[in-house]
């Protein structure tokens, strides 16, 4: 492997490369599903659709670069040792980057996207899986076993892309959306309450309860494996409802009145409280027998818990991990906040109440996040470019 040192701070850790391609390729790859989607550009797609197209970006693009970028830190943090710098750095992001490129012109490029796409994820898995075996700290091996089961999501996706497995496609982008809440929701079980207690000066103390953990991990793989290969109407709707309830429960029991004062408490509080929603509209959807769209619950898990989680992670790490008072961020960063919620809201609410065109609720939820992100690029890639203060 190579091990060069760094010459430039953007090589040092992990987030600082992927965590500013992710902010970019956010802005760009909504811009463009913007302007296929409501302006009817035309894009070359071959044995995908339109909508697998943007939702394979949005995972195996986006939502894995911060995935990259967070897991080469923290595991970097958790065991001491170095992950990726330099020339390997480089290397590993110029992976994610070229399948990335290939990927915006549709699928003409697909096989060279796969090669780089596969590169990208399974050196990725390699390296943070050596670094946790080496220092035995098995308890973190769950968390990176979630990288590899998207890394297979991912072969999966290609390989029915290319015809070489039926569903392939389907079934790759949705067990991979609901790998990456799971590693969402196993994160935010660890670091919110943290983020509160700290928050607090350490004079609330919050506690994580069995009860709730056990039931969550089980009824959610339980819910995830009906929803991409059985699909029981039924079965997704009470599995949803304990879903419900048992993270609505930890989200009220975690709640202090300082979350509200800081921006990069709330948002990462409201991408929680977005999830729980989607899991509330899978029900409703049976059990009050309203005729909603299956596609507003998975915005929620998606712009609601995803964007907004990975938006707010990614300021809190990028601070912390450069030297800045990470209760003192960039007053920018509010704005930002604010629109993704709003798109969030606009995406996944809204529609509920028939108020405006469906189609001009989109366009609006892709402003909002354009919008976003591009404040976070702005704002944070002095940050990321600079050495630690």
């Amino acid at each position: 492997m190579l091990s060069d040192k760094p010459t430039t701070a953007l090589l040092e850790v992990g987030f600082r490369p992927f965590f500013l391609g992710a902010g970019f390729f956010a802005m760009l790859t909504m811009a463009l599903w913007s302007a296929i989607y409501i302006f009817q550009m035309d894009i070359t797609l071959d044995a995908i659709s339109q909508y697998e197209w943007h939702a394979h970006e949005m995972l195996f693009g986006y939502a894995m670069a911060v995935i990259a970028g967070f897991l080469l830190t923290s595991v970097r943090t958790w065991t001491r040792t170095v992950t990726a710098e330099g020339k390997s750095l480089l290397l590993l992001f110029s992976f994610w980057l070229i399948a990335r490129f290939c990927f915006l012109f549709g699928t003409q490029w697909i096989e060279i996207a796969a090669i780089f796409d596969s590169l990208f994820t399974l050196w990725l898995t390699y390296i943070l899986f050596h670094r946790i075996i080496k220092t035995k700290q098995w308890h973190q091996i769950g968390i990176i076993a979630k990288v590899l089961l998207i890394t297979l999501c991912n072969i999966m996706f290609y390989a029915g892309a290319l015809g070489y497995m039926e569903n392939g496609v389907v079934w790759g982008i949705f067990s991979a959306m609901y790998i990456i809440l799971a590693l969402i929701l196993t994160m935010g079980r660890r670091v919110i309450p943290f983020f509160i207690e700290r928050a607090t000066n350490d004079a609330v103390k919050l506690f994580n309860t069995r009860w709730v953990d056990i039931p969550n991990l089980f009824v959610f793989l339980a819910f995830a494996i009906n929803e991409v290969f059985i699909e029981h109407e039924a079965a997704s709707a009470y599995l949803s409802l304990i879903l419900f309830t048992l993270n609505a429960y930890r989200l009220i029991r975690w709640h202090q009145p300082i979350i509200w004062q800081q921006g990069l408490l709330w948002s990462i509080y409201l991408s929680s409280w977005m999830i729980t929603l989607g899991f509330a509209l899978f029900a409703l959807t049976y059990f009050a027998n309203l005729d909603i769209p299956k596609l507003l619950a998975i915005h929620a898990f998606t712009v609601g818990g995803i964007g907004m989680l990975t938006i707010g992670m990614m300021s809190r790490v990028s601070l912390a991990h450069t030297g800045r008072n990470v209760y003192e961020p960039p007053k920018a960063l509010i704005y930002a906040f604010a629109a993704i919620l709003c798109s969030a809201i606009i995406r996944v609410v809204l529609p509920l109440f028939n108020i405006w065109n469906y189609e001009t609720l989109i366009g609006l939820s892709q402003i909002f996040w354009v919008a976003a992100f591009a404040i976070f690029t702005i704002t944070y890639a002095p940050i990321l470019l600079k050495p630690k203060q």
